[in-house]
């Protein structure tokens, strides 16, 4: 069942103020964190969506608050996949369903990036299959939206900042609703 931008805005309000797993901010805080870092660096409005709906998949289940620590990959990166499908262009889904192993080719790729990670995206990483080897690095990149799913991940990894300001909710619901293939 796909969601209409109605049901994401609801989404948001009915569970955002929910803690972002393991991190100072909430899920709605993290999600226009990632949509305005995207914004700021001048993204399309394609990869400033997907910055900030990638982790609308933790707020379509409740496996209940860092299920990481209790050894569950949530794989909320193919969770929301459905509920986007025709509603979103492929370069939106892409970077989001990419997002999580594009964390697995910068630890590759980027030996000090493992090192900036916070406690939980370190214990999700090893649930979410560990680091990429050089031969899945260089598989992995190749993909379709790989390179833009790579740059949403380095805004994912900024924006868990408890002061940082943002425009709010229905900023970056207008500018998913710019590029939505329908309402």
């Amino acid at each position: 069942m796909a969601l209409t931008l109605t049901d994401i805005e609801k989404l948001f309000d009915q569970r955002g103020h929910e803690q972002y797993t393991g991190e100072p901010v909430t899920q709605l805080q993290h999600a226009l964190q990632s949509g305005f870092l995207g914004e700021q660096a001048g993204a399309s409005d394609e990869l400033v969506t997907a910055a900030f709906l990638h982790d609308l998949g933790h707020m379509l289940h409740d496996l209940g608050e860092t299920p990481s620590i209790h050894g569950v990959d949530d794989v909320h990166q193919y969770r929301v996949l459905p509920f986007l499908r025709g509603l979103f262009p492929d370069s939106v889904i892409n970077a989001i369903q990419r997002h999580v192993d594009a964390k697995r080719y910068l630890c590759a790729t980027r030996p000090e990036y493992h090192d900036s990670l916070s406690d939980d995206s370190k214990r999700s990483l090893k649930l979410q299959g560990g680091i990429f080897s050089e031969g899945e690095a260089a598989a992995f990149i190749a993909e379709d939206g790989a390179k833009d799913a790579v740059q949403l991940r380095l805004w994912d990894d900024l924006a868990k900042q408890p002061d940082l300001q943002t425009p709010g909710l229905s900023h970056y619901m207008q500018i998913a609703r710019r590029c939505a293939l329908r309402d």
